[in-house]
């Protein structure tokens, strides 16, 4: 069984499990934040490493115990619940250890703690549409309004892709002069996805929200002003869904690319693999399919895992929840961009302008 039958794949994952106390922190059984014990002060307020997993654990469970969590979740919305997403998204970071919360949740017994929350979030109803596919008909691409403003790149994928994979070998055979030893003090791309230079990627639009991408990213760029501009594929497309862990192994293990040199040392600070690092060829990829749809259960249960895969490891790294990156030249525009500007005082943050 996987997402979102399963509460147990939820809890395997670190994001999954930070996602589940981010829920719990903001209710905090009804008290918000009040939940806080002494050990959980030391982390929250002094970022003190985590002390004892039995008394956390204990602390925790206080708060968890206080609140009905079917209840609480069968009346969030699908917007209502980007923001536990898009605070356990905040701090997913492959270039430093895990931060004290999200090591003190690695305990099993920390972990197991937040199975209530994991049970309702699987069964909410605002969350059914998080093992879902890639919705075609609401895509959304994001551009920062900063003087550069160009729209998205609705040709010449393959190109972009061929930049993409000299860039890769380029970097992997640079950092050959790197020391072998992990906990070197060295640090290099960290990301998996297609990041740079990269084909277009886009996220769905919700109630009220331009696009998922706005709230729930990775290595928050610090966007003031967007524009949102809605495409749609222009002819039937190939589409790859990583729906968990075993989609994404799959993929490398069909498309395997060695980045070993070149993100050593950051991903072994994440996940503690000392081993070889396999991560996908997109340009490979790129003659089977037209884009690959990561499903936000699917970043849930596998980002910032290490993974096996054909003797080596496998990370998913940089990739944001129900982010699709294109392939091939199969996007058309759907309308005019929409601007969004960020606003502590709106929804999530944002609003249109």
């Amino acid at each position: 069984m996987g997402w979102p039958d399963d509460a147990e794949s939820l809890l395997a994952a670190p994001r999954g499990r930070r996602l589940c106390w981010a829920l719990v922190d903001e209710t905090g059984g009804g008290q918000a934040k009040a939940w806080h014990g002494p050990s959980w002060r030391q982390i929250l307020w002094f970022g003190s490493p985590p002390g004892d997993p039995a008394v956390l654990a204990a602390e925790l469970a206080a708060a968890v115990g206080r609140a009905d969590w079917e209840g609480v979740t069968v009346g969030m919305t699908d917007v209502d619940l980007v923001a536990p997403l898009a605070q356990s998204v905040t701090w997913a970071m492959y270039w430093q250890p895990p931060d004290e919360i999200d090591q003190a949740l690695a305990h099993p017994e920390v972990a197991g703690v937040l199975r209530p929350v994991a049970r309702a979030v699987t069964r909410a109803p605002g969350a059914r549409w998080w093992s879902s596919g890639v919705e075609l008909s609401t895509q959304q691409y994001v551009e920062p309004v900063d003087g550069t403003t160009e729209g998205p790149a609705l040709s010449d994928a393959a190109e972009r892709l061929a930049a993409w994979r000299a860039f890769t070998a380029e970097d992997e055979h640079s950092a050959a002069e790197r020391p072998a030893d992990p906990a070197a003090n060295y640090s290099g791309h960290w990301w998996s996805s297609p990041k740079w230079p990269a084909p277009v990627s886009t996220t769905r639009a919700l109630p009220g929200l331009g696009a998922l991408k706005l709230t729930a990213i990775e290595d928050w760029p610090g966007w003031a002003e967007v524009r949102c501009w809605p495409l749609t594929p222009r002819r039937a497309a190939r589409i790859y869904e990583i729906t968990g862990p075993g989609d994404w192994v799959d993929l490398v293990a069909r498309y395997p690319l060695e980045v070993t040199k070149s993100r050593r040392h950051d991903w072994w600070r994440v996940t503690g693999w000392a081993g070889t690092w396999l991560m996908p060829d997109y340009t490979a990829a790129a003659s089977d399919y037209d884009a690959i749809h990561l499903s936000v259960g699917g970043y849930l249960t596998t980002a910032g895992r290490a993974l096996p895969v054909a003797g080596a490891g496998c990370l998913l790294a940089g990739w944001d929840p129900d982010e699709t990156y294109w392939l091939a030249d199969v996007l058309a525009s759907a309308g005019p961009p929409v601007r969004w500007i960020n606003d502590d005082s709106a929804q999530l943050c944002w609003r249109p302008a």
